[in-house]
This record gives C-alpha cells, sequence and structure tokens, in this order.
C-alpha cells in the first residue's frame, strides 16, 4: 500500500492548512466564548462557512461525485486529520461535520429524487442542519435490539412513539430535519424489524425535550446533543428512506466511512496535542532544568508519536480497504480503529495536559476540551467494548474448524 498523497490530495492539504492557520486559529477563542455564553449561531461561522466555499474547501467528505468533492476515503483521510486540530469549527465550516455527513451520505445512497430535493440540496449547501436520533435513554443501545422507538404505519403515514437522545445537532437553530431510526416491524427478524424516516424537526408530536453536556461541554456550534420525544408525530409514508425494514443496513452504510472520518479527526487531534506539549516543554523550566531536558518527558514524547504514527496507518489502511472492496469488507479494520483511536488521543492529550500543569485544565489551552472529546469517541458509534467483541469474534472465526 502506497499513502503517498497525490497531487490533488497534496493541493487540498496545502489549501486547507492555510485555511487553518489564517481563518479557524485566530477565532478560536472568540468561538468559544460565544458558545460558552449560550450563543448557537457564532457569528463567524458564517464567515467561515462563506470563505471555505469559496476556497473550494467544502463537502470533502461525500466521495459522491455528483454531489460531493468525489475524493476517496484514502483521500479525504489526511484533510480530515487537518479538520481535527480544531474539532469544534473546522470540519462545521467545511461542511464536513456529523451528524449532517453521515446523513448527507445516506440520502445521496438511498434518497428518492423528491427526498434529494427536499433534504439533501440544503445540506450540501449548507443552508440547513439535520440530526441523527438512534441512541435511546433507559435501554444499552450499544445493542440496536434495545431499541423502544416505534415507526407504526398507519395508512398512509408513519406514526412516531418513543424518546432518543445524544443525537447531535438536535438543537442548533439550523436544524430542520430528523433522521430517525425506530421499530418498524417487531415480529420481524432483528435485522429485519428496523427502519428509517426522515421527520421535519417542525412536525407535530416532536418535542425537543434538553440539551445534554459532554463533561460540562456544549458541543460546538452545532446545538451540542440533545434529548427529543416522539409522541404521536406522524410523517407520511414517503418520509421512509430506502425500504421498510432496511433500517440496520442503511445504519451500518452511515456508519462505516464516518468512523474513518472521526478516527482521522482524532489524529490530527493528538498531533496539536503533541504539538503543544512539545512547545511547553522547550519553554519552562523545573528544578533549574528545562523540561524537554527531563527523561520523562522525552519518553512521552516519543511514545506519542510512536502512537499517533501507528494509528495513522491503521487508518489509512481501513480506509483503503473501504474503496477498493466496501466497508462491509473492511468491519473488522474500521472496529480496530474505532478502538486504538480514541486510546492513543486520549493518552497523548493526558500526556499535553501534565507538562502545562494546572493551566493544560483551563481554557486557555485547547487540551482539556480535546480530551473530553477523545473520551467521548470511546461510545460514539459504539462502545469500545462492541468493537472489541468484533474484532475478536473475527479473529477467533479464523481459527475455528471448518465444520
Amino acid at each position: 500500500m502506497d499513502f503517498t498523497f497525490d497531487e490533488r490530495t497534496e493541493k487540498l492539504r496545502r489549501e486547507l492548512l492555510d485555511f487553518m492557520d489564517e481563518e479557524i486559529y485566530p477565532v478560536e477563542d472568540q468561538f468559544a466564548d460565544e458558545v460558552a455564553a449560550g450563543n448557537r449561531r457564532p457569528a463567524v461561522m458564517a464567515h467561515l462557512k462563506a470563505e471555505a466555499q469559496r476556497r473550494g474547501l467544502w463537502n470533502l467528505f461525500l466521495p459522491d461525485p455528483e454531489h460531493g468533492a468525489g475524493l476517496t476515503n484514502v483521500q479525504y483521510a489526511p484533510l480530515a486529520e487537518i479538520t481535527g486540530r480544531s474539532p469544534a469549527i473546522a470540519p462545521e465550516a467545511l461542511n464536513c461535520a456529523p451528524p449532517d455527513t453521515g446523513n448527507m451520505e445516506l440520502l445521496a445512497l438511498f434518497g428518492t429524487d423528491e427526498q434529494k430535493r427536499r433534504w439533501l440540496h440544503p445540506l450540501l449547501a449548507g443552508a440547513i442542519r439535520s440530526a441523527y436520533c438512534m441512541t435511546e435513554p433507559g435501554v444499552s443501545s450499544s445493542d440496536p435490539g434495545n431499541l423502544t422507538t416505534t415507526i407504526e404505519r398507519d395508512g398512509d403515514e408513519y406514526v412516531l412513539r418513543g424518546r432518543k437522545w445524544w443525537s447531535t445537532g438536535l438543537l442548533a437553530d439550523e436544524c430542520e430535519l430528523l433522521v430517525v431510526m425506530g421499530v418498524s416491524d417487531p415480529a420481524a427478524p432483528p435485522k429485519s424489524r428496523y427502519s428509517i424516516v426522515l421527520v421535519p424537526a417542525d412536525t407535530p408530536g416532536v418535542r425537543k425535550v434538553r440539551g445534554l453536556r459532554m463533561f460540562g461541554y456544549t458541543h460546538g456550534a452545532s446545538g451540542g446533543h440533545g434529548e427529543v420525544e416522539f409522541d404521536g408525530a406522524r410523517v407520511p409514508r414517503t418520509a421512509l428512506l430506502g425500504e421498510e425494514g432496511a433500517g440496520t443496513a442503511l445504519a451500518q452504510a452511515r456508519l462505516g466511512p464516518g468512523r474513518i472520518h472521526h478516527c482521522m479527526r482524532m489524529v490530527g487531534m493528538a498531533e496539536r496535542g503533541l504539538e503543544l506539549l512539545c512547545r511547553r516543554a522547550l519553554e519552562r523550566q523545573t528544578f533549574g532544568t528545562g523540561l524537554a531536558d527531563q527523561g520523562v518527558i522525552q519518553e512521552w514524547i516519543a511514545e506519542a508519536r510512536v502512537r499517533i504514527d501507528q494509528v495513522r496507518l491503521l487508518v489509512l489502511r481501513a480506509a483503503s480497504l473501504i474503496d477498493r472492496e466496501g466497508a462491509r469488507a473492511a468491519r473488522t479494520d474500521i472496529s480496530a480503529i474505532k478502538v486504538a483511536a480514541p486510546a492513543m488521543t486520549e493518552w497523548v492529550l493526558d500526556k499535553a495536559i501534565q507538562v502545562h500543569g494546572a493551566a493544560g485544565l483551563s481554557q486557555d489551552t485547547p487540551l482539556a476540551e480535546l480530551w473530553v472529546q477523545a473520551r467521548t469517541m470511546r461510545f460514539i458509534d459504539g462502545p469500545d467494548e462492541v468493537h472489541r467483541m468484533v474484532v475478536a469474534r473475527r479473529e477467533l472465526a479464523r481459527h475455528r474448524p471448518a465444520d
């Protein structure tokens, strides 16, 4: 496998690095202050989106050339890494932020012409935002078989009843679409019980219950994560995405490439953490000796470099396999990176925080919020334990007797 950047990827990398230096990093403090003050739509984001579009750094995630940049997963991976250096701002500024990315992928793959016109095109333009409603309170949502929200057919309509939470983007002012997964046929075989429907956020019977914080943080300007109740909400049968009973397959199609995006952003988060660690170590002294000269600090730096590069290569291998054979063939690799990337990033950021002392805990550096996101990624798109189970079962299957 040759992961040398091709000409197009290298050009986009240079342009994106310039965009980060010129537009993103200078406004991080302003952005954080506005979000902390409760502003769900920081004024600077509109400028960033317009500038990203002007520079051609827009919808880079979508491999479908009809709707997106037409990049492969291997081409997009190093770009996602760069946006991970400022994950609260950069992905959204480029219209490459979850859950919109996954929802757009679903609509591009399975949406009808009318669904694309109503929802995909405004999402691609950044005119609206969306939420993905799968996880539920009160059940172990790592096993989709536990989902209780129902999508019941009633004539030419579907009726939704249930409650979802950790629905990213739900509270954003621009959120107009809820992509909802629920039980449509409880008597069907497990993998055919679920469907996905497209629910306008202003549908009667949809109630946004509350916002949820991650370790006290609101997640960027996306409106954070929210809890939502469906109390007899009705949508027409044309709101069904794909086929009835295909919800599980659609969810997996959505999550596969999305995990590549998440993991490469985490590599970028770790790279920024290591950069800040090294700068701090070169600036500070303790007991008459520079931090950078301390053996334990040098050991952390070396270990961080090894861990970051290992995970980057593992993610690129998974991206290459998806490009060549599809997400289904890459399931083991996808689960492996989903375990490795958060653990690596959390470790590197922990050491960066330690080198910064109490400053690393404060809002004066991005380290605390980056650490929170890394820790949260051990749950997002499936907890570590489930992904380890997937890897272990597939490894065991290689060694079972043929009979």
